[in-house]
């Protein structure tokens, strides 16, 4: 059965920003519990909205959904298990929210951004020998306008009178076995701690806006398809004056028409006529840096494979190349004329190899007849 919309699942526009993602989360969450609602497919239910939100929180995650759909999630990008076990900071709200949390974690101090991943596509050549592109990423940037702190220039920040700028609330009940304390995630300040007199008009509260950032990607010699370069602090920006996240460039190199590669070492097949392989030639032959001239051997047999030694792939981090490796195909003439035919039948009657009758000369033929 095809996988929901997780925008539709989360009931948010497909431009809400993170606050939004959250809230409605939080009240699905709280509606869906299987602690705290017992209908049947609960349990399903709240795994999608958990899913969904996990999803669109990650600001990588949520950019490759937007752009491939659910095709471009992996099965990594979500699991339930480790996503109930807090390890993506899911539950440990809700538990607060419900009161089933001890003293949970103060969220209202700084945090650093998410890692954002991109993935470049270079040529051959760049591959080989290195090189710069410059590239554009969309990704949150701290609000230039409340410098990250959500407030509308010229209002205040408040400490939260709910919870004394915790971020927490506590609730003392009477029980049976004595007297019980629970925390919970102060639902007036949302756990920040602080509360704006007037939202930031350009970021709506949240201390971070979209934009499109031009960055130049240092290409090393010898990268290969898969090879990760870390551009640090270029990821998402922090919360609360935390520090960014990094940006991952992922290599991927274009295949070549000539060239294949085979660790830092690189192969191609030259074409030569038989003439050629019989009785040797100087030819040029393709380089990652140009042609250059070649001396094929007398006698060089279809398939043998020459070696140019230092003319591979500039090894990464290290000094040195790999080699070329060129591999000799040899071209057999074809639709040939009956004085080439004449001439290939007179060279294998000297050579005492044996042919069909019917590629012998028009001039052997008669006389076989006269001798019959």
């Amino acid at each position: 059965m095809a996988k929901k919309d997780y925008y539709e699942l989360l009931g948010v526009d497909r431009d809400a920003d993170q606050k939004e993602i959250k809230r409605a989360y939080r009240k699905l969450a709280k509606e869906y519990h299987p602690d705290t609602n017992q209908e049947k497919d609960t349990s399903e239910k709240f795994k999608e909205i958990s899913e969904a939100y996990e999803i669109l929180s990650d600001p990588d995650k949520r950019a490759r959904y937007d752009q491939y759909g659910h095709s471009g999630i992996n099965d990594q990008d979500f699991n339930f298990d480790d996503f109930a076990q807090g390890g993506f900071g899911g539950l440990d709200d809700l538990f607060n929210m419900f009161g089933f949390g001890g003293g949970g974690r103060r969220r209202s101090g700084p945090r650093r951004g998410a890692d954002l991943q991109y993935r470049l596509e270079i040529s051959f050549e760049e591959a080989a020998f290195g090189g710069k592109k410059e590239i554009r990423i969309p990704r949150e940037e701290e609000c230039d306008r409340c410098q990250g702190n959500g407030a509308e220039p010229g209002t205040d920040v408040k400490t939260c009178p709910e919870c004394n700028g915790q971020g927490q609330v506590r609730s003392s009940q009477q029980t049976p076995f004595g007297q019980f304390t629970q925390s919970r995630v102060c639902p007036k300040c949302g756990g920040d701690g602080k509360i704006v007199e007037e939202a930031c008009h350009k970021c709506n509260g949240s201390g971070k806006v979209r934009k499109q950032r031009k960055l130049t990607v240092n290409i090393p010699a010898g990268v290969d398809t898969g090879t990760r370069l870390r551009m640090s602090g270029e990821g998402q920006a922090g919360e609360k004056g935390g520090p960014a996240g990094d940006l991952y460039i992922v290599i991927d190199v274009q295949d070549h028409e000539i060239f294949d590669r085979k660790g830092d070492d690189v192969y191609c097949e030259v074409p030569i006529s038989f003439v050629q392989a019989t009785l040797g030639d100087k030819i040029k032959v393709p380089t990652l840096e140009g042609k250059v001239q070649f001396d094929i051997p007398e006698g060089t047999q279809p398939g043998t494979t020459f070696r140019l030694k230092n003319k591979g792939i500039t090894h990464l981090n290290g000094y040195g190349r790999g080699d070329q490796y060129i591999k000799a195909k040899v071209m057999i003439p074809k639709d040939l004329d009956n004085k080439q035919k004449e001439l290939l039948a007179e060279f294998a009657d000297i050579s005492g190899e044996e042919i069909n009758p019917e590629h012998k000369s028009f001039l052997k033929k008669i006389k076989d007849a006269i001798n019959i």
